[in-house]
């Protein structure tokens, strides 16, 4: 889905005009310059789509203008407005400053360290705060008021937190009230649609309950966004949830954490690839694509291992063929575990495939200088890093030339191109005929010149 921007809306970064993206988490509007910084940062930090040309569920682009339209960016800059700060220099992004250092190094304070958030007093106990404020996010989430739970979602509320006393979430409460983009805001911060209550209950339940049948299907969407996603990248579609045909992840054990968060990085992966996708062909070969704003891997997120964010950067060295193969295999073992298949062997299924992250590119690790983990997948790569990427590109491309069966995304692709590059033809002959037609009526002109 895609919505006209008015022109009164400005990047909440630095103030430029006409903002084409969106940071879905922090509830902004940013311009082409500071997106570059955001892509940087992680998903974790910041999740970013683009207005016009990224599918967007109505009620989740409707909670983000909200949002933004109710001053959300006051959350990330609140010391800014004080003017102490100016008599201290400290000042926001300008139009006119340099995308590096100037807006990144702003960018990052303002959403990475959070250097401009509103503070509470310290207590010798954070869990307590936690839960303090976790519990206003409950009692908060009945209303409209979005900016209000994402201020004290800013400052440590937990979506998922179960209130000891009440028995539920916060997306429960949202859910019974009817309040959809509350719940928009809770998914987005890691609200669970399919946890019980303590009567064993879930939010969807609640919705369909109360009458609020938007709300339910749209939850139950969220619910199975994960493999949604990833069989829509992989052949254009999705399930038809409203008549029981859904891939899902349920919650597993212990022994089935790996294939969660694998699958789960996986998602991520798919992002960057799709927003890479959107970034290259808004820019119109502006200055803005080069080799210090290109996102080549995902960036480091510090909650994981180093042993976690070394596989989730590899997994950008797969071509296409090699990532829609690893896709399959993860939607096909969803599938088999939301059916209830016997689990016998699926501990060594998920061991193959994260082996083959691991050893798949072994050898091109060991001819490669570029490390396989760097600290910050951003805009200091060096000349060598760039060189490196050119190189496996370039292996990309010939392993894509492999005898190896064509996906239905390679299918696609390769049709599409095959489609555009007849109608160019079609186009070309078109305006041969139409020349051959003005010269013949030039030629009749001289030779009736030359007979008078």
């Amino acid at each position: 889905m895609s919505k006209r921007l008015r022109s009164s809306e400005v990047c909440a970064d630095c103030s430029g005009p006409d903002p084409s993206w969106a940071s879905v988490n922090r509830g902004t509007f940013i311009c082409d310059e500071c997106c570059s910084v955001h892509r940087s940062l992680g998903r974790h930090i910041s999740q970013v789509r683009h207005l016009k040309h990224t599918p967007w569920p109505p009620t989740l682009l409707q909670m983000v203008e909200t949002l933004y339209n109710n001053g959300a960016n006051s959350i990330w800059e609140h010391s800014l407005l004080d003017p102490a700060s100016i008599m201290s220099g400290r000042r926001k992004a300008n139009p006119q400053d340099k995308v590096h250092p100037n807006k990144a190094e702003f960018i990052r304070a303002k959403y990475q360290m959070l250097a401009f958030v509103h503070r509470l007093p310290c207590r010798d106990d954070d869990s307590v705060t936690a839960k303090d404020l976790s519990k206003q996010l409950h009692s908060s989430v009945r209303t409209g008021n979005l900016e209000t739970c994402l201020r004290l979602l800013s400052l440590g509320a937990q979506a998922n937190f179960f209130h000891p006393e009440k028995g539920n979430t916060p997306l429960h409460v949202a859910s019974k009230a009817g309040q959809i983009l509350q719940a928009e805001l809770l998914a987005v911060y890691g609200a669970d649609p399919g946890t019980q209550d303590s009567s064993g209950k879930t939010p969807v339940d609640y919705a369909r309950q109360g009458g609020h049948h938007e709300l339910a299907e749209r939850l139950v969407e969220i619910q199975y966004e994960l493999t949604d996603r990833l069989a829509f990248y992989l052949c254009g579609r999705k399930p038809d949830h409203k008549n029981g045909q859904h891939f899902i992840i349920p919650q597993m054990a212990d022994s089935n954490h790996l294939f969660e968060e694998l699958a789960m990085d996986v998602y991520d992966e798919v992002d960057r690839r799709e927003t890479d996708a959107v970034w290259l062909a808004t820019q119109n070969h502006s200055t803005l694509v080069t080799e210090t704003t290109v996102v080549p891997f995902l960036p480091v997120n510090p909650e994981y291992s180093s042993t976690r964010n070394q596989g989730r950067q590899k997994l950008a060295r797969f071509n296409a063929h090699e990532f829609a193969t690893l896709v399959i295999d993860i939607l096909s073992d969803a599938k088999r575990r939301q059916q209830g298949s016997p689990l016998s062997g699926s501990k060594d299924n998920v061991e193959l495939i994260l082996k083959t992250i691991s050893n798949q590119h072994s050898v091109e690790s060991q001819d490669n200088d570029q490390p396989d983990y760097d600290s910050v997948a951003s805009d200091e790569d060096t000349d060598l890093e760039a060189t490196a990427s050119k190189a496996n590109r370039q292996k990309s491309l010939d392993s894509d030339l492999s005898d190896g069966p064509v996906t239905v995304q390679e299918f696609m692709e390769v049709k599409n191109a095959l489609v555009a590059s007849e109608a160019k033809i079609q186009q070309l002959m078109k305006v041969n005929n139409n020349l051959s037609d003005e010269l013949r009526i030039m030629q009749k002109k001289l030779l009736g010149k030359d007979a008078n």
